[in-house]
């Protein structure tokens, strides 16, 4: 469901989606790799309009489906839709009553099938919400780490509707785009982060993206702090200078 507020507004409602989530996720700061490339027109033009095809994104872990399901919610409200973004996992379980609500939503992102697969009524919630959104002309974006074919599901049904929507697989980032990730969510927050840092960074933590953009929100932070740039001696300052560095040349911070 679309992201609530910290604290009640003096409406009682909620914010819209696109203010809510965090400016990284948004399609201009998604770096594909080559072999994804062809995803973000066609998320794009199921935020635009009704009737465009439905799509389903699989992936590992860290290879952008979380930030392109979020970013798919915030373009649809920018074109005057109003989406909403529901990790299964946090509804595992009771899957019927979180689906029943977003009825007067235009577009649905589901993220994190894994997490009810095999779960019968949890597979029956959504195989009835796909029928009833389907008839509702609705746009509905799902994300999981595998195909449908290759999800532990128990409804043959719900695997061959899956099926249906347009199937992407995102590949993971070589170091070349993950540095690119890096430059340009560091751009889009004002800060200077020079080639050496960068490189000197990928060397030494965790490569997935969600590390990544959680270290940059840290020196993003520090920098802000300190009015420095993002340099090498900055960062040995800031991530505890040389101690604790791994055989394998990476680190925990």
């Amino acid at each position: 469901m679309s992201p609530r507020r910290d604290g009640p507004g003096r409406d009682g409602g909620q914010l819209p989606l696109a203010l809510r989530c965090p400016p990284d996720q948004r399609f201009e700061a998604f770096v594909p790799a080559s072999a994804s490339e062809a995803v973000l027109p066609l998320l794009r033009a199921l935020a635009a309009a009704a009737g465009a095809d439905w799509c389903y994104l699989s992936g590992a872990a860290g290879t952008g489906k979380t930030h392109l399901a979020l970013a798919t919610c915030a373009a649809a409200e920018a074109h005057g839709r109003r989406a909403a973004y529901l990790p299964l996992a946090s509804a595992s379980g009771r899957l019927q009553e979180a689906l029943q609500s977003l009825h007067d939503y235009d577009l649905i992102a589901l993220d994190g099938l894994d997490a009810v697969a095999g779960r019968r009524d949890d597979e029956l919630a959504l195989f009835d919400f796909h029928n009833r959104a389907h008839d509702a002309g609705k746009a509905v974006l799902y994300a999981a780490r595998t195909l449908p074919a290759e999800l532990p599901l128990t409804l043959p049904d719900l695997r061959s509707r899956l099926s249906q929507c347009v199937r992407i697989v995102l590949a993971p980032l070589d170091d070349a785009g993950r540095r690119e990730v890096l430059r340009v969510r560091a751009q889009r927050r004002g800060l200077m982060f020079d080639d050496a840092a960068i490189d000197w960074l990928l060397k030494r933590v965790d490569r997935d993206l969600a590390s990544l953009t959680a270290l940059l929100d840290r020196l993003d932070r520090a920098s802000l702090a300190a009015q420095r740039r993002l340099t090498v001696p900055f960062l040995r300052q800031v991530l505890g200078g040389e101690r604790g560095e791994a055989g394998d040349g990476k680190r925990e911070f």
